[in-house]
């Protein structure tokens, strides 16, 4: 919707000083045209953007404008400030929230009524991550390249990378950005990263948009077929959805589903201990005996 899309233009310069029409256009996936006529009417409504030409031009809002409550109903400004609450949990500062704060300065003050959206974007590993977040933010927009060393389960390496986004994907924060030893665009998962060091600047270039896709990002190689113990429905629930089994005669649940490699199914069925039955397919029912035959001997020689 037309609202929508202008709330996020809202959005965006509330966090960047200026931005271009082409970078809002195909952040919202419509026309450069599009883009204008939206600008246009925000500007009827009392907004005071500023379109500057040029290698350096770009949209911005009037340096020290408020803007108009009005314009935004009080679920509108809720939402809002939901976001930029997510924001700050990341950073564990009020750096979004004040951005607002700065805005809406002058005018009535911010709705009030219960916070009944909560949104934390941190992780168990916030401490370490917040700094790399800081950081990463900072060379993207000084168009600064990153170092750091990856962990990647190929293998270790050393990465330079051109930061162009941080993605919050798959409950996970990564950086998506051109790396110079692949000489392409990658993911980086941003907990899997050591050592990060800012380095020279770069000269910017086109940049397409990631492939966020399940089918992309977590393909099913292998399709799996287990009995599971009924106890565990709230887990099978959880991890892949209410669609993911029958319940037998027996009241055992009768699970299937999609896994991306070998490993990752030999450790979720042996995370159920003798909960839990392998029965497609046939050839990683007998590499999973193995699988425990070589454990069970590794503990009977200690």
């Amino acid at each position: 919707m037309k609202i929508d899309r202008m709330i996020g233009i809202l959005s965006i310069l509330l966090q960047k000083e200026k931005v271009t029409a082409p970078y809002l256009a195909q952040t919202f996936e419509v026309s450069r045209r599009t883009i204008n006529r939206d600008i246009e009417a925000l500007c009827m409504a009392g907004i005071p953007l500023v379109t500057e030409q040029g290698a350096k031009g770009g949209i911005s809002i009037m340096e020290g404008y408020s803007i108009d409550r009005t314009l935004l109903s009080a679920s509108d400004m809720q939402a809002i400030l939901a976001g930029l609450r997510s924001l700050d949990s990341v950073s564990g500062t009020n750096r979004y929230l004040q951005l607002m704060e700065k805005l809406s300065a002058g005018a009535a003050s911010l709705p009030a009524g219960e916070q009944h959206i909560l949104i934390d974007l941190s992780s168990w590993q916030k401490e370490s991550l917040m700094p790399k977040i800081e950081k990463i933010q900072e060379a993207i927009v000084s168009g600064i390249q990153i170092s750091f060393h990856y962990y990647a389960p190929k293998g270790e390496s050393e990465r330079t990378v051109e930061p162009y986004d941080l993605v919050f994907q798959w409950s996970s924060w990564y950086l998506w950005g051109y790396c110079r030893k692949r000489r392409g665009f990658r993911l980086f998962k941003l907990t899997r990263m050591a050592g990060l060091t800012l380095g020279e600047a770069f000269e910017k270039r086109p940049v397409p948009a990631p492939n966020l896709s399940l089918e992309k990002a977590f393909p099913m190689v292998y399709q799996v077929k287990a009995k599971i113990h009924k106890k565990f429905k709230w887990r099978l629930i959880e991890e892949f959805g209410a669609d993911c089994f029958v319940e037998g005669q027996d009241g055992s649940l009768l699970f299937a589903a999609g896994f991306t490699d070998k490993y990752s199914i030999l450790c979720w069925i042996i995370s159920f201990g003798m909960d839990a039955e392998l029965l497609e397919p046939v050839w990683l029912r007998q590499e999973l005996a193995a699988f425990a035959e070589n454990i069970r001997e590794k503990y009977l020689e200690s």
